[in-house]
C-alpha cells in the first residue's frame, strides 16, 4: 500500500462464509404477518379450547385426580369449586395472553404506548370473546355464557392496564401520548 492511498484498508477482503452468518437472513413472510402471527396462532388455540376435548367434563377427568392426590381429605364439593375456579382462570388467563399478541401485532415494531393501540387490541379481543362464546353454542357438550365472554374481556382489560403501566412507569423513554 502506498503512502498516497490511505483510504485503501490493509486487511484482506471477507470470504463469504465470513460474511454469510452475519447477515439476518430475510423472512419469507411480510413483517406485518410476522408481528400477527402470534395473536393468529393463539387465537386458533383459544379455538380449540373451545371444543368439546376441553369441556368441564373431558377437564374434570385430568383436573380431579390431581387434586385428589395432592389434596385427599378435599370433600366432592370441593373438588369440583376448584374445579370450576381453574376453569374460569382460563378464561381470564387466555384473554391477557391473547391482548397482549393482539397489541403485538398492532405495533407492528413501532416503538411505544399508544392508548389507540391498547383500545383498538382491546376491542379485538373482546369480540373474539363474544365470537368464541357463539362457537361454543354449537358444540354439545358446553355452553355459551355471556359471563364467559365478560370474564374473557376482563382479562384483556387487566392486561391492557398492565401494558400500559409498564410502558408508564419502566420504560418512560418508549411512551407516547
Amino acid at each position: 500500500m502506498a503512502a498516497s492511498e490511505p483510504w485503501r484498508n490493509p486487511s484482506p477482503a471477507p470470504k463469504f462464509d465470513e460474511v454469510r452468518y452475519h447477515v439476518r437472513p430475510k423472512s419469507l413472510l411480510p413483517p406485518w404477518l410476522m408481528a400477527w402471527l402470534p395473536a393468529i396462532i393463539w387465537s386458533g388455540v383459544i379455538f380449540l379450547l373451545s371444543t368439546d376435548t376441553f369441556s368441564a367434563y373431558h377437564t374434570d377427568t385430568v383436573i380431579e385426580p390431581i387434586l385428589r392426590w395432592c389434596y385427599p381429605a378435599f370433600s366432592d364439593e370441593r373438588i369440583d369449586q376448584v374445579h370450576y375456579l381453574i376453569r374460569k382462570c382460563a378464561h381470564f388467563t387466555e384473554y391477557f395472553i391473547f391482548f397482549s399478541l393482539v397489541y403485538r401485532g398492532i405495533r407492528a415494531g413501532r416503538e411505544g404506548w399508544r392508548w389507540s393501540w391498547g383500545l383498538g387490541a382491546w376491542f379485538i379481543a373482546a369480540v373474539y370473546s363474544c365470537l368464541d362464546e357463539i362457537h361454543q353454542s354449537f358444540v354439545a357438550s358446553r355452553t355459551a355464557s355471556p359471563w364467559d365472554s365478560l370474564l374473557d374481556s376482563t382479562g384483556a382489560f387487566v392486561a391492557l392496564f398492565v401494558l400500559f403501566a409498564i410502558y408508564r412507569f419502566f420504560r418512560r423513554d418508549h411512551f407516547a401520548a
